[in-house]
């Protein structure tokens, strides 16, 4: 479902959104469905100019074919695989986050998903020298913790202070505003071309945490909840094919009936991600900043494969023989 939204096509303006909005049509499905001489009565709009609107919705939403080779030459020519710096972590994704897919990692609290978010920034700002956009939900993304990994990748104050540049640090504090922050960027690639400094191109887009402004409404407010998760999703994978992003995501976990763990948002956020992977504590692990990382969804391998992570992966110095201090690393992430 696409929320209907000021703008979307000529004659939409400000005031039809919410004269539609207050007749229960919230969504370009229910405008399309909706028979066009009696919503034109219930909201006091010209006839023709609700129905001009109707065949540009229907221009922009309706689906068309493609073939199964035009699809993978599409695939060939636009696809690549960006290393999170950490090569246990690497492969377990099969090299990599991918562009053009959504990757999610789930983990409870202190499992250390915001370390693996900054992590990736650091190593796709710094190595490869490409933008990142990250969207931080719940405010545990800080600057010193960024500069402390990337302190630890160059000694150069200079290249620090650039890579700084190319990550583009957006709050988010609902669902609407990441919404909005999301309909920014991506509308006609402008909001992404703002972002791209030093020559580079924006490469990843993290948002962190995913299920942090969507999970709160998923009681009371169910209905509305279900329509907002299913538009960020489309926002998403819209920008990843689009863009050629790749774009990593967070989300809490609960417990299914046997006590499982899981990653949360349910059944229908299940389908959005390509790869999902979940991040443990080991309860007994003689190093606190050991993880134990498994991939639950994949198309590339087998699922359920398990590997040992070390978030302070990314915070040790590069030059292993200088002498150099290790950074600690606050685990509480």
């Amino acid at each position: 479902m696409v929320l209907l939204r000021e703008g979307m096509c000529p004659g939409l303006d400000q005031d039809l959104v919410r004269r539609l909005r207050d007749v229960h049509v919230k969504t370009v499905e229910n405008y399309v469905s909706s028979d066009i001489e009696d919503l034109a009565k219930k909201c006091s709009a010209s006839y023709q100019a609700l129905i001009a609107i109707r065949r540009v919705l229907l221009a922009q939403h309706a689906s068309f074919p493609v073939s199964g080779a035009d699809l993978y030459d599409e695939l060939l020519s636009s696809s690549a695989i960006l290393s999170t710096g950490n090569p246990d972590l690497d492969a377990l994704l099969d090299s990599g986050v991918y562009t053009g897919e959504v990757t999610e990692l789930a983990g409870g609290p202190g499992s250390g998903k915001t370390q693996v978010c900054m992590g990736l920034a650091a190593t796709v700002s710094q190595h490869l020298k490409q933008n990142v956009i990250y969207v931080d939900t719940t405010g545990g993304l800080t600057a010193g913790r960024l500069q402390q990994m990337l302190q630890s990748q160059t000694r150069s104050h200079e290249q620090q202070t650039e890579a700084m540049q190319r990550i583009a640090v957006y709050r988010a504090v609902d669902v609407f505003s990441l919404l909005d922050c999301l309909h920014r960027l991506g509308a006609n690639g402008g909001g992404l071309r703002q972002a791209s400094v030093g020559g580079g191109s924006v490469k990843v887009l993290i948002v962190d945490s995913v299920s942090a402004v969507i999970a709160p409404l998923l009681g009371s407010r169910h209905q509305e909840a279900m329509v907002m998760m299913t538009q960020v999703a489309i926002s998403l994978k819209t920008m990843a094919k689009d863009f050629n992003l790749a774009v990593l995501v967070t989300n809490h976990v609960s417990r299914n009936d046997e006590g499982e763990v899981q990653p949360g948002l349910g059944v229908t956020w299940s389908h959005v991600p390509r790869t999902r992977i979940l991040l443990e504590r080991l309860p007994d692990a003689e190093r606190p900043a050991l993880r134990s990382v498994t991939l639950i969804k994949s198309s590339r391998r087998p699922c359920l494969i398990r590997a040992e992570l070390d978030l302070q992966w990314w915070s040790r110095s590069s030059s292993q023989g200088s002498g150099k201090t290790k950074s600690d690393v606050n685990d509480d992430l």
